[in-house]
């Protein structure tokens, strides 16, 4: 992942992780259950969003490289790679 992408993905996963916080002090204080879901259901379209971006950022950077490059094995890899992230999404 280059730099600039990093940074990012790591400021919005510290953003995530405050909100989070935020949810757990929300469960300590008792607060509404519709208040506290709301909450977890904003935390978990960030976490859709930071996939998202990460792979985005894989798609520009390592997968362009192997599919460019002159080892077939590599090629595959990333591919293959690529499949299996979006058969994991299938089973959550």
């Amino acid at each position: 992942m280059e730099a600039r992408a990093k940074t990012e993905a790591i400021n919005r996963l510290r953003s995530i992780a405050g909100h989070v916080r935020g949810i757990e002090r929300m469960l300590e204080d008792d607060t509404y259950c519709i208040d506290v879901m709301k909450q977890v259901i904003a935390v978990q379209a960030a976490l859709g969003k930071l996939n998202e971006f990460i792979l985005q950022s894989h798609l520009n950077t390592c997968v362009i490289a192997a599919v460019k490059g002159n080892d077939p094995q590599a090629r595959d890899r990333v591919l293959s790679e690529i499949t299996d992230v979006f058969e994991m999404t299938r089973k959550v």
